[in-house]
């Protein structure tokens, strides 16, 4: 995938860890290697759009009005907010994108995410000619836009250019990486597999047989017992490439999410596609987590399905099936991809366009977030590490004339997940904001200098004062790691370069009070001159505690 910032701090984050020898096992130890951290986040956040009869975003309601249930069981709202987004409504038709100055300082950050993985040719042909059209009317001086593709191939960074824009939009073609290929001997998508191989689905799996008979031409005896492996092989097969289509699909949308916390002011996605399944558990647990982090970062996922208004397949009299049967699966699919894309808007406080033609006006609804956002937060009781599904309900006291959207559920932590996954997650999504926290002792310094007119060293301080720090006292030693994140960021908010860090310390009494003082731990950048943002995350293993500071940089 070419969308370096996503990709180049996740490379850093595991490189360029300075060394420390500790000959006496009294001195800290700086390494580059991955730390595990356990998750203290029991809250779910549950965002809700209240309309009027007219459609338009109320936000006048408070705690009060709101009804909240997990299962069926009632739960306290103990967070309420309500964000308000009527900065980003209102846009004049064509604005001047060349004006400079500091009243057009980036404060909306949007990105375009096409699905060229899915999209079918013509469907990504519509969608071109519509977004171009959008560009031409919807940018704003203060506007941030990315153009990103699931599939990597195509992508464009943050920027306000709108000739750079359009010419990535343009150059958008269909990527036929994990797609099924028709005509196949038996002709199985990765529903009808998944049905078979995953489901144990014997009208699927009687259909799929039946099928291979008859496309197979096998013979007598036993056609039947002849075609079950090759029925049972091509599941397997599409499973594993469905399977790997949903990973690469959701960890894009993760990667994006991620990318937009670091940015100030309003913060969207903007998704074309075709939509695509979410029906293994792990998928549907991770787009939970991606519904989360999306939340708790403030954005918001609207999406547009690219098909336009489209005839379910069972209607389509220009498809040929095998039978009745057939058709109907192959609507129970479609369906489900359609879903995932309400799913993902209406978990965000997003919108969702579908079954219209006119996907320049789609774009122009969905160009904007919900005036109003309510933000209802709850803490589970008895919470099991099941990985089971929690149904959400949100109901308002008051009914009359009002509707709400709200997300639908989530799943509750799996007992296998990795600690070490949960740990890179808490890191990135800390490095990837702009919010502060102090709750360890740590300062943040900056220097630079230029040896040459066109170069510069940057240079960043964390000063950690050993004395606040909580150490666990194992045999004569006291034991504590930290992990130290160093980030730099560009004007545009985009990621420049970073590294990351770890401090082992294993100290006797005496090391402990000689270095009392503090440590300070030094991270050195090449950067060329200009403005830039310094991004630190300090965090440590035995309370789990963090510090994050922001920098702001002008190299002349």
């Amino acid at each position: 995938m070419r969308f370096s910032p996503l990709l180049l701090l996740s490379i850093a984050l595991c490189a360029l860890g300075a060394q420390m020898p500790d000959t006496s096992a009294t001195a800290p130890e700086m390494a580059s290697s991955d730390v595990t951290f356990q998750s203290k986040v029991n809250l779910v956040m549950v965002p809700v759009v209240v309309r009027d009869r007219d459609g338009r975003a109320i936000g006048n309601l408070t705690k009060e009005d709101f009804q909240l249930s997990d299962k069926g069981k009632s739960q306290v709202i103990s967070k309420f907010s309500i964000e308000k987004t009527a900065a980003a409504s209102e846009k004049p038709a064509k604005p001047d994108i060349s004006i400079g100055g500091p009243d057009n300082s980036p404060n909306r950050f949007v990105v375009y995410l096409f699905d060229d993985l899915h999209a079918e040719f013509a469907d990504l042909a519509r969608v071109q000619k519509a977004a171009v059209h959008h560009l031409s009317t919807a940018l704003q001086p203060s506007d941030r836009v990315a153009i990103i593709t699931t599939s990597g191939r195509q992508n464009l960074d943050f920027t306000n250019d709108e000739a750079k824009l359009k010419d990535a939009v343009m150059r958008l073609q269909p990527v036929q990486l994990y797609r099924h290929t028709p005509g196949e001997c038996p002709d199985m998508d990765y529903y009808i597999a998944d049905a078979i191989n995953k489901k144990n689905d014997q009208t699927a799996l009687q259909m799929e047989i039946q099928e291979t008979i008859a496309c197979d031409s096998l013979p007598p005896p036993n056609p039947q017992q002849a075609a079950m492996p090759i029925v049972q092989g091509a599941a397997s097969r599409e499973v594993s490439l469905g399977e790997q289509d949903t990973r690469v699909s959701l960890s894009v949308l993760k990667d994006v999410i991620r990318r937009l916390s670091a940015m100030p002011g309003h913060r969207m996605i903007v998704l074309a596609s075709p939509g695509f399944l979410t029906i293994s558990t792990e998928a549907l647990e991770d787009e939970s987590t991606i519904l989360d982090r999306a939340v708790r970062q403030n954005v918001v996922i609207n999406t547009l399905d690219v098909r336009g208004l489209w005839t379910q397949s069972e209607f389509d009299a220009s498809k040929q099936y095998v039978s009745q049967q057939k058709s109907q699966y192959q609507r129970f699919s479609e369906l489900a991809q359609e879903d995932v894309l309400a799913s993902l808007a209406e978990g965000t406080g997003g919108t969702f366009v579908h079954n219209t033609n006119d996907l320049a006006e789609g774009l122009r609804k969905i160009a904007n977030a919900p005036e109003y956002v309510y933000l209802l937060g709850f803490s589970p009781s008895n919470l099991k590490n099941d990985g089971t599904f929690h149904k959400l309900k949100v109901t308002l006291v008051e009914k009359s004339g009002l509707t709400a959207q709200a997300r639908r559920g989530y799943y509750a932590p799996s007992k296998n997940a990795k600690a070490e996954d949960t740990a890179k997650d808490e890191i990135d999504s800390a490095v990837f904001s702009r919010d502060e926290l102090h709750d360890l002792p740590v300062d943040l310094h900056t220097q630079f200098f230029k040896p040459d007119p066109a170069d510069a060293k940057l240079t960043v301080l964390a000063r950690v004062d050993l004395k606040q720090l909580h150490f666990k006292k194992v045999d004569d030693r006291n034991k504590n790691q930290l992990t130290i994140v160093s980030a730099v960021f560009d004007n545009n908010g985009n990621f420049v370069t970073g590294t990351q860090k770890t401090v082992t310390m294993r100290l006797k009494d005496t090391t402990l009070a000689r270095l009392s003082s503090g440590i300070t731990l030094r991270t050195t950048f090449d950067v060329k001159p200009g403005t830039y943002l310094v991004r630190l995350v300090v965090r440590d293993t035995e309370r789990q505690m963090m510090t994050a500071e922001n920098r702001a940089v002008d190299i002349p």
